[in-house]
């Protein structure tokens, strides 16, 4: 596993409770910086996926 992958998945998982702690407090900036921070996540995530993809490929005999 890449190291974007877990970067990813942290800032997804992080940007997710920020999202629903902002839904909660009815406050909808935070909501959506959290709604944000996790597709950024989500992007980084597949990054990494790619990444190892391509090293598979790559290392393929």
């Amino acid at each position: 596993m890449k190291k974007d992958q877990v970067k990813g998945k942290l800032k997804e998982a992080a940007g997710e409770t920020q999202e629903h702690l902002g839904r909660a407090t009815g406050d909808r900036s935070q909501e959506a910086r959290g709604h944000a921070r996790e597709q950024e996540g989500k992007v980084q995530k597949k990054v990494g996926d790619l990444k190892d993809g391509v090293d598979r490929i790559v290392r393929k005999p």
